[in-house]
């Protein structure tokens, strides 16, 4: 159930309808390529731009102002074809070596090893490349996947978003309470529960980041140690136009020494880390107006 919209909130979401319908009517590889030129010329001049370049200076100080500039403008063109591939998730199709499509696949023997285990796995990722394509793969592999995310905080957003993530396969659940209960409850039927880790969250824990404290949400590794279950890193990137690679690591166990809450800092360490080597590798694909680290 979605709470009552504000009038400015009907504007805003009626808004995004429009433009997904413009998309829409576009094929997907213009849509993607308009949405994300569009997203270049306009969103520098957005006020959140100011915390990408903090974010970035700080994070990455050996970029040249250049280089900065190179990364600002490829997350930008990143984020606004991820908007208009929204309009066409329906379309996009995991390639096969018998038949190419959108999303190659590596580390399939991963999958088909967690899948066949009869054990529960969490997957964690990050707002990096089209995220959301982690549930087609994993609906194409057949594991029952259930998605964590961060709700929209305008309600009638959200629920044009779940509606476009319906063909995506797998539930999609938003973080809180709610989210908790289903967690739980799917890891306790042996199936998969995926999350995005890298946002601030302030009743989180603090854990290094790009070497600065981070408020991090603890959940993964909570679940992880209470049930045992084995952790999967996965990452989506985009190698050109409409077409993307899925990665999916070897999974690894969290180590449990018997002392909870360090454990629990040293899980999200190691996830961190993992997010922050992917960032490191292409970082035009991550969301850097994120207001990741505090201000200071």
């Amino acid at each position: 159930m979605f709470k009552r919209a504000e009038p400015h909130e009907y504007v805003a979401a009626w808004g995004a309808r429009f433009a997904l319908w413009l998309f829409g009517l576009l094929p997907l590889d213009t849509a993607s390529a308009f949405g994300g030129w569009l997203a270049r010329k306009l969103g520098p001049h957005f006020a959140v731009t100011k915390h990408a370049v903090r974010n970035l200076a700080r994070a990455m100080p050996e970029l040249t102002e250049d280089q900065r500039d190179t990364v600002l403008g490829g997350m930008w063109d990143n984020l606004g074809r991820v908007l208009a591939e929204y309009a066409h998730l329906r379309e996009l199709k995991i390639g096969t070596p018998e038949q190419p499509g959108h999303v190659e696949v590596m580390g399939i023997e991963h999958i088909q090893a967690i899948r066949d285990s009869g054990r529960p796995a969490l997957f964690f990722s990050a707002h990096y490349g089209n995220w959301e394509l982690t549930s087609l793969v994993s609906a194409h592999y057949g594991l029952p996947m259930l998605q964590v995310y961060r709700a929209a905080n305008n309600p009638l957003t959200e629920e044009l978003l779940q509606g476009l993530r319906a063909p995506l396969g797998g539930r999609h659940v938003p973080k809180g309470v709610q989210a908790a209960r289903e967690i739980l409850r799917t890891l306790k039927n042996n199936e998969f529960v995926a999350m995005l880790v890298d946002q601030k969250l302030n009743t989180g824990i603090a854990v290094p980041f790009f070497g600065r404290d981070a408020m991090t949400a603890p959940a993964i590794a909570e679940f992880a140690l209470r049930l045992k279950c084995p952790v999967v890193g996965a990452r989506v990137e985009r190698l050109h136009g409409t077409h993307f690679r899925l990665t999916v690591e070897p999974p690894f166990m969290l180590e449990d020494t018997g002392d909870h809450d360090r454990d629990v800092h040293e899980g999200m360490l190691r996830i961190n880390r993992r997010i922050e080597a992917w960032i490191r590798e292409r970082p035009d694909h991550w969301f850097w107006v994120h207001k990741r680290w505090p201000k200071g």
